[in-house]
């Protein structure tokens, strides 16, 4: 097959460690053996007493689009049996964090979770506060992570999330394309908030190797692990794209190419003339779509697709962030800000969520122009580089899109 059976290889080598021991289990769909045709949730039971699954956002299924709550776990007994499962993303910004009478009963808990590359992505943030909820609790439970490729590879973007911008898809200190494997971003927090529960990563195996864009084994999503990450193109726009969930601009949900294509009713692609923003290593074609649902239902939007020419690399943050200025300077009412409650957090836009900085924002409000922006996310990513080298479990090295003069 042309892809790596990460969850068969999982059960080889830490198979037997599992056996007669408390199990909790955090994952999704993705946790399926393709050999033996079977989700890691039945393995594991087979294994050891399974006592526990914890879902992230979208359900165990990724059956959920986003910020829609998960309340009801019962339609999963069909495959579970009667474990107990428990959603990670309820009504509520409580609900976001395992709490310590679900942990205090486990030996081990084994993390499945397919990340994307930007630290918008919550399966990332879910991880984190699983980390701090058992350093701050102090229980002994050893986490058995598995990891995976980051379909992003080891390009890195923008800066770090400033701590007042703390939300559910940030957490501060973490660029806004990372370059990390889940595995990677787990040993960076675990150091970082001095955890002292033993963390144990199942490393990719030699045999898949690193190119310049991420890891080379066949495809990277055999299993897509949100309905709005729909295949391997998606997490190298997503960095950048993911912005406009803080704007009134539909970024392509409700179609089959979201984080692929923009647009809104009020544009008029034939005004904009050449889109100015035509960059290295993606062009944008002029189109028009109809959102299934989301933002702009069954109306129809002039936008654009952005298509990677896979040769060159594409700074997807910096290029959003062109596309968003031109586009409120040509409709400055219909480009404000969206205000609506956004991840549990009604007291800051979602714009400046996502940005999670002030120079971004300064940027987007005219405040400052490209090439200072640029400047700081070069400085920015530079650091971010040099910090990581610690961290890294595999020889492919970060690395940016180049200096700002050949960007």
């Amino acid at each position: 097959m042309n892809y790596w059976n990460t969850v068969g290889y999982f059960l080889e080598h830490k198979g037997p460690e599992l056996r007669g021991r408390n199990i909790g289990l955090l994952c999704n769909h993705v946790s399926y053996d393709f050999d033996a045709g079977s989700y890691l949730f039945s393995s594991i039971q087979e294994l050891g007493n399974l006592i526990r699954v914890f879902t992230p956002e979208h359900g165990l299924f990724g059956e959920l689009q986003d910020q829609i709550a998960l309340t009801d776990v019962s339609p999963y007994r069909d495959l579970i049996g009667d474990v107990e499962a428990i959603s990670l993303y309820g009504e509520s910004e409580v609900t976001l964090k395992a709490l310590p009478e679900q942990l205090s009963d486990l030996e081990i808990l084994v993390v499945d979770l397919q990340d994307v590359g930007s630290r918008y992505y919550t399966f990332a943030t879910t991880l984190y506060y699983l980390f701090r909820t058992l350093e701050e609790s102090g229980l002994p439970v050893n986490i058995l992570l598995i990891d995976r490729p980051n379909p992003a590879g080891r390009q890195v973007e923008g800066s770090p999330l400033w701590g007042k911008y703390e939300s559910f898809v940030g957490v501060p200190g973490i660029l806004h394309r990372h370059g990390l494997t889940i595995g990677e971003l787990a040993q960076f927090h675990h150091h970082n908030l001095n955890c002292e529960f033993a963390l144990d990563i199942l490393r990719i195996p030699e045999n898949v190797h690193w190119t310049k864009g991420g890891l080379e084994s066949g495809n990277l999503l055999p299993i897509c692990p949100s309905p709005n990450i729909p295949n391997a193109i998606t997490p190298m726009l997503y960095s950048g794209q993911c912005l406009l969930e803080g704007t009134h601009l539909s970024e392509g949900r409700g179609t089959t190419r979201p984080f692929e294509i923009f647009g809104a009713p009020f544009l008029d692609v034939s005004k904009l003339g050449e889109f100015p923003f035509q960059v290295d290593g993606a062009i944008l074609r002029p189109i028009q779509f109809i959102p299934a649902f989301h933002k702009h239902t069954d109306e129809v939007c002039s936008g654009f697709q952005i298509h990677l020419n896979g040769v060159t690399p594409y700074h997807s943050l910096s290029h959003t962030l062109q596309i968003l200025r031109c586009l409120r300077e040509i409709y400055p009412q219909e480009m404000s800000w969206r205000l609506e409650a956004y991840e549990f957090r009604s007291d800051i836009p979602a714009i400046a969520l996502l940005a999670g900085d002030e120079v971004v924002l300064d940027y987007l409000e005219g405040r400052l122009d490209f090439d200072q922006v640029q400047e700081h996310f070069h400085h920015q990513e530079t650091l971010w580089i040099q910090s990581l080298e610690p961290f890294l479990l595999y020889q492919g090295k970060l690395f940016q899109t180049g200096s700002k003069k050949d960007r």
